[in-house]
Formats: C-alpha cells, sequence, structure tokens
C-alpha cells in the first residue's frame, strides 16, 4: 500500500534523499540537468531561426514572381480584348507569365528546402543534449528512486532489516563493515540486532535515507 505521503515523496514514490548532503546535491543536479534542457532547446530555436533567414531570397523570388505573373496576365487580358490582333499578341504576355510563375514557384520551393533545412538542423543540435539526459541522467535518477522506494519500505517491514542488512554486506566497503563488528558477517547469520541494525542503517545511509519512516 502507498505511503501517505513524507518529504520528498510523492505517491509511495521518494523524489529526493532525506539526508540534506544527498537531497541538496539531488536538488543541485536536477536543477542544472533543467536548466541544460532549457538551454539546448533555446540554442535548437536560435539555429532553426538563423537558417531560416535563408529563406528570405526565396520569399522575395515568389513575391515579385508571383506580382510579375500578375501585372503580365492582366496586361495581356487587356491586350486580348483588341480586335483582329488580339490573340496573337495575348501569347508572349501568356508565356511571360508563365515564366514569372515559374520563378514564384522556384522561390516556394527554395523556402520549403530552408525550412526543412532549419527543422532537421535544429533537431540534430537537440540530439546530444537530450540522449544524455535521457539515457545518462534519467536511468541513474530513476533507479535511485526505485531502490529508495524499495529501501524505505523494507526499513519498515518486518523482516526488511535483515534484506537491508544483506544489501550492506553485499555492496558496502568492507571498511565501513568492520567499523561494525570485527566479524560482521558471522554476527549477521546468528541475527545479532545490533549488528543488524547498524547494517540495515548503513545502507539506508548510502543511499541518503533515515532509519524512521
Amino acid at each position: 500500500m502507498p505511503s501517505r505521503g513524507g518529504r520528498g515523496t510523492l505517491c509511495g514514490v521518494k523524489i529526493y534523499a532525506d539526508r540534506f548532503p544527498t537531497a541538496a546535491r539531488q536538488l543541485l543536479t536536477d536543477l542544472l540537468v533543467l536548466a541544460w534542457v532549457y538551454a539546448a532547446i533555446r540554442f535548437a530555436g536560435w539555429v532553426h531561426d538563423l537558417v531560416q533567414k535563408l529563406a528570405v531570397p526565396g520569399q522575395k523570388l515568389e513575391g515579385a514572381g508571383g506580382g510579375l505573373a500578375d501585372n503580365l496576365a492582366e496586361a495581356g487580358g487587356k491586350v486580348g480584348r483588341l480586335p483582329l490582333v488580339g490573340d496573337e499578341l495575348t501569347a508572349p504576355f501568356t508565356k511571360a507569365a508563365d515564366a514569372a510563375r515559374a520563378v514564384a514557384e522556384a522561390g516556394r520551393d527554395q523556402q520549403d528546402l530552408v525550412g526543412q533545412l532549419a527543422l532537421a538542423l535544429s533537431i540534430a543540435v537537440l540530439v546530444f543534449p537530450l540522449g544524455l539526459v535521457l539515457f545518462g541522467w534519467l536511468p541513474l535518477r530513476l533507479r535511485w528512486m526505485r531502490r529508495a522506494a524499495s529501501a524505505k519500505a523494507l526499513a519498515v517491514a518486518p523482516a526488511g532489516r535483515d534484506l537491508l542488512a544483506l544489501r550492506a554486506l553485499a555492496g558496502q566497503p568492507l571498511g565501513k563493515l568492520a567499523r561494525i563488528a570485527p566479524d560482521v558477517a558471522e554476527a549477521w547469520r546468528r541475527g545479532d540486532d545490533a549488528t543488524v541494525d547498524a547494517l540495515a542503517a548503513l545502507e539506508l545511509r548510502r543511499l541518503g535515507l533515515r532509519t524512521g519512516r
């Protein structure tokens, strides 16, 4: 059953450690990661805007070509109303208008190409910084949260402290284990309460947790 709450706890999941040094380090790291992600997104936006400026010639080309095509089409329409020679005089205007429309289309194509390039480059510059977060920091953060929640649940379970003590025996440095008892493994096997409590507390401290609820 999920815990009702507590410092650094959300829906039974530990977010931050109980002890100040570990919790402060986690908070500082989280803030740095947020700043890193924000800076990466802003930089990607800057790259996108910078590349998009290359589309300005295409915009001018589209505007000039479209305006010229409209003017030529309008002039050809007026010339076409002339009797007898109207049809013959309209053909050059029609061809010129078509050529102007092709120029405008080339301008639109150039803008589309620049837009695709800007999007691709902005995504490319995000891959590395976001990859570090998603595949470097986040797995470590989630692993600590899972281990901390599990350790906190074991700390209040009837047989949980024995499991925490076993974890300490398996993962703690020998120097720390030797300070608990000269033959700490034998004391744990005997079920010595003081040794088991000390080992469990050592494992909780390694995760930055307190022994109480």
